[in-house]
């Protein structure tokens, strides 16, 4: 793929570029945005989005790296700053918008390297963009383990130094300028007393690239000084102004060759840590499995659109929404499908619901040969935050396309003025090595109040999108690790023990034991990763 790197000049944009290397991207041309020239702030602009500090030397970064660099200017500011981002004219997103369209139209890019780590803020915005712009996000550093991923930044060899500093036990005197291998046991330490995130994705402080294996040259930095920016007495926030740098060649041996940890997305079935022994997949003698095949027609779709009337809580199932479809010259299965979503529709006016109100969808398929049709038509049913969705191809009687169940939640307002929890909704498009991409009308997750909505999950290799070898073992241990990603990043601390009910979707009655044996070890390991947490937790604040 034919990739545009977002840049800032810090570590994680340049780490992200190598991966995407790895990955088998081209990177063909480098995009930043920096502060307006009438804006009267030349060096740091408050930013939601973006990190301004060190964008005089973007020019060279480009110049070491030997790419077409695309520049913009920041004109606007952060005016839409809800969790879920549209378009708005004056806000500083539609600055990226405008230079990314540039980059396309120039470059022919389908592909952009993104350096976020933690920021929903920040990656919301760019995969709104890239959505509108038909671009493929590439987030590899996305909920990566903060203190792996600055190891591998050092060992990578990525020469990035502190250009800025913003956190208690950071020093503008001591730190600023100081290389990241150089701080590495500080922000250890700091991150074990005070919480602070080692990459600095709290704003503890910021870097710029000085070297990397990608880098034809090298950056030195000739003279600098040290502004400061806000004499806090406990948390004081300074950075460096570049006064003079230049370009230095760089030995042979030296370009072009790197190391990228070899790729966690895929598991070996061969790992005896991950998976059981084939003893323990046994199922135990006294839980009988019970298969049941279901015939051809032996389910009755025949009964009409059904609900379960709404719960106190303000929770609405609605089921057997069925598409009937056989093949005739007066009708398509795109037909059938958007009746089906019409009397769906119609059902929930009735109730006085609409279809964002819908948090979950199962959807059953009888052949995922028409998948690409039904998912048209269902694409075009709901915004920006689509419901989870569980997708399976199943047995369904001859003239039935597809069935549906939905869990549709709303509060009746009127009868109750008390003041709830919001919606939230994960919807991550970006490929990264954390879990696959929803690359499709669903959200990951939902959760209303206290309680999480998972969407289905398979055993999707994170980077490529492509199905784990290995088989069912492999399957079963890839999907459970996706599920407990996307828990613990919608929710802190939440993890499979947590899970309330699960369903699982077998193709063959022999996955059974083994799906259920790899269920209970992913449990027992969760157990004994919380218990030992809150040990952690509780030796710190003893410390403290």
């Amino acid at each position: 793929m034919r990739v545009v790197a977002l840049i800032s000049g810090g570590k994680d944009s340049c780490y992200n570029m190598m991966q995407c290397v790895a990955a088998g991207h081209q990177i063909v041309a480098l995009a930043n945005l920096r502060p307006a020239e009438n804006t009267g702030q030349t060096d740091e602009l408050d930013s939601y989005m973006y990190q301004t500090v060190g964008h005089h030397a973007i020019d060279l970064y480009a110049d070491a790296l030997g790419l077409p660099l695309y520049r913009g200017f920041i004109k606007g500011t952060s005016v839409n700053t809800g969790r879920v981002y549209t378009a708005c004219p004056e806000d500083e997103v539609e600055d990226l918008y405008q230079l990314m369209k540039l980059v396309k139209d120039k470059e022919g890019v389908e592909g952009v390297s993104v350096g976020a780590i933690l920021s929903d803020y920040q990656r919301v915005r760019v995969e709104d963009v890239c959505r509108r712009l038909n671009l493929q996000p590439l987030a590899y550093l996305w909920h990566y383990n903060q203190e792996i991923l600055l190891k591998e930044m050092i060992s990578s060899n990525i020469q990035a130094i502190i250009i800025k500093v913003a956190a208690f036990g950071l020093d503008p005197d001591k730190h600023l300028g100081k290389t990241l291998g150089e701080m590495e046991p500080i922000l250890l330490e700091l991150s074990e007393k005070y919480g602070v995130h080692v990459c600095g994705e709290g704003g503890e402080y910021e870097t710029f690239t000085l070297d990397c294996p990608l880098f034809k040259k090298k950056i030195v930095v000739d003279s600098a000084k040290v502004v400061m920016h806000s004499a806090d007495a406990f948390a004081p926030v300074a950075y460096l102004h570049f006064l003079k740098l230049h370009l230095e060649n760089k030995q042979e041996e030296s370009m072009g060759t790197f190391l990228v940890r070899s790729c966690s997305c895929e598991i070996s079935c061969t790992d005896d840590d991950i998976f059981p022994s084939s003893g323990e997949c046994e199922p135990p003698k006294n839980i009988p499995v019970i298969w049941k095949s279901l015939k051809h027609n032996s389910l009755d779709f025949t009964k009409t659109f059904q609900n379960s009337g709404k719960s106190l809580s303000g929770y609405q199932w609605f089921s057997s929404i069925t598409a009937h479809f056989l093949p005739s010259k007066d009708k398509t299965a795109e037909d059938a499908a958007r009746e089906a979503f019409s009397s769906l529709r119609a059902n929930l006016t009735s109730e006085g619901l609409k279809m964002k109100d819908i948090i979950l969808v199962h959807l059953y398929m009888k052949s995922m040969k028409d998948f690409s049709v039904i998912n048209s038509v269902y694409v075009t049913e709901f915004d920006l935050c689509p419901p989870a969705r569980v997708c399976v191809e199943t047995v369904l009687p001859d003239g039935v396309l597809f069935c549906i169940d939905c869990l549709a939640h709303k509060y009746d307002m009127a009868a109750d003025d008390v003041v709830h929890d919001e919606k939230l909704v994960m919807h991550v498009q970006s490929i990264s090595h954390w879990a696959p991409a929803s690359i499709g009308p669903y959200s990951q997750s939902i959760k209303v109040g206290d309680v999480l909505y998972c969407a289905g999950q398979i055993a999707l290799v994170p980077c490529s999108m492509r199905l784990v070898g290995g088989g069912v073992r492999s399957e079963a241990s890839l999907s459970l690790r996706h599920v407990g990603r996307v828990l613990e990043a919608m929710s802190q601390r939440t993890a499979l023990h947590h899970v309330i009910t699960a369903s699982c979707y077998v193709t063959d009655s022999k996955s059974i034991p083994v799906a259920r044996s790899i269920w209970r070890k992913k449990l027992r390991e969760c157990k004994k990763d919380c218990k030992n947490t809150l040990k952690n937790i509780w030796k710190r604040r003893l410390q403290l």
